[in-house]
C-alpha cells in the first residue's frame, strides 16, 4: 500500500523534466518525468530502495535520505517542508499513530484573536472549519454565504457552493490552497469522509489537485465583496503547536482602497470576539 510520503515523491518525480536537473531529456522518453534510476542516482541511494519508499514498503526513511531526494528533485522550500512533513507523518503511523488535534481553541489563542481586533483574523483547521475568529471576518464573511454552515467550512464553501467562484476571482487558486490543507490534514475518519463528499460533489475539481501535490503560490488573496465590492488582502497563516492542527489566518489590507472599504465596512464600533461552534 503507498503512503502520502510515497505519493508526492512519485508525483514530483512525473513532474521534472531532466533537464531542469541537468540530465538529458533523449528521444525514447515515454513521459517528460525522471525515471526512478535517474533519481536514485541524483539522491545517492539504490533504485530498489526509492521503488520501497514509492511503494509504502519503507515508511521510516533517514533525516539525510528524505534531504537528497529533496535535493535531487530541485524542491522549492514550500515542497521542502511539505516532504518533511510527509515523513513525519509515515513514521508516526508506522510507530502507533498521530495524536489527535484539538477541536477546541485554546484560551490564549482566543485572547490573541482579541487582540487582533478590529483586524480581519480567524482560526482554522487543515480540514477548513472556522474555529473562532474576530468580529471583522464575521462581518467580511456573513455577506458572501461563507458563514451558513454550522460549523463554517471554507474547504466545502470553496468546492461546493456556487458563490464562492464569485467571491474569489482567482477561485483556482483559491481551491489550489483548500486542497492543499486538505491533504496536510491528518489521516482521520473525518478527513475520509470530507474527501469522499468533495469528490463526490465536485469530482476532479478535488481529487485532480490532491492527487497532484501541487503546493499553492503565494499569500495574497483577492475578494469580489457582495457589499464592500473588490477587496484585495496579503494572507498570513501563522501554524499553532502541533498539538492543536490549527492554524491563525490574518487578512491584511494590502492597499488602501482596501482599507477604507473595510474602515466602511465595519463601521467605527470595534465589537467582541466570535467563537463558531
Amino acid at each position: 500500500m503507498s503512503t502520502p510520503l510515497g505519493d508526492f515523491i512519485r508525483a514530483r518525480r512525473d513532474a521534472t523534466r531532466p533537464e531542469s536537473v541537468g540530465l538529458p531529456a533523449g528521444p525514447r522518453r515515454r513521459v517528460p518525468g525522471l525515471r526512478r534510476s535517474e533519481l536514485a542516482g541524483l539522491a545517492g541511494v539504490s533504485v530498489e530502495y526509492l521503488v520501497r519508499i514509492e511503494q509504502g514498503r519503507d515508511r521510516n526513511p533517514s533525516v539525510s535520505v528524505v534531504n537528497a531526494i529533496a535535493d535531487a528533485l530541485r524542491l522549492s522550500p514550500v515542497e521542502r517542508e511539505h516532504l518533511r512533513h510527509l515523513a513525519k507523518r509515515t513514521t508516526a503511523s508506522c510507530f502507533g499513530g498521530v495524536p489527535e488535534p484539538r477541536v477546541d481553541v485554546r484560551a490564549p489563542v482566543l485572547a490573541l484573536l482579541t487582540q487582533l481586533e478590529p483586524g480581519v483574523a480567524l482560526v482554522t483547521n487543515r480540514l477548513g472549519d472556522v474555529l473562532a475568529s474576530t468580529h471583522a471576518f464575521e462581518l467580511l464573511a456573513r455577506p458572501t454565504g461563507l458563514l451558513d454552515t454550522r460549523p463554517p467550512n471554507l474547504t466545502r464553501f470553496v468546492f461546493r457552493d456556487p458563490r464562492a467562484r464569485e467571491l474569489f476571482p482567482e477561485w483556482d487558486r483559491v481551491a489550489d490552497e483548500r486542497a492543499w490543507d486538505l491533504w496536510l490534514a491528518e489521516p482521520a475518519a473525518q478527513r475520509d469522509q470530507l474527501v469522499a463528499e468533495l469528490a463526490t460533489v465536485a469530482g476532479s475539481e478535488v481529487t485532480a489537485r490532491l492527487h497532484g501535490h501541487a503546493p499553492p503560490g503565494g499569500g495574497k488573496q483577492r475578494w469580489h465583496h457582495p457589499i464592500a465590492g473588490e477587496l484585495g488582502f496579503d494572507r498570513e497563516v501563522l501554524e499553532l503547536p502541533a498539538g492543536d492542527g490549527q492554524q491563525l489566518v490574518v487578512l491584511l489590507p494590502a492597499d488602501g482602497t482596501t482599507a477604507a472599504r473595510m474602515d466602511r465596512l465595519r463601521g467605527t464600533a470595534a465589537r467582541p470576539l466570535r467563537a463558531v461552534h
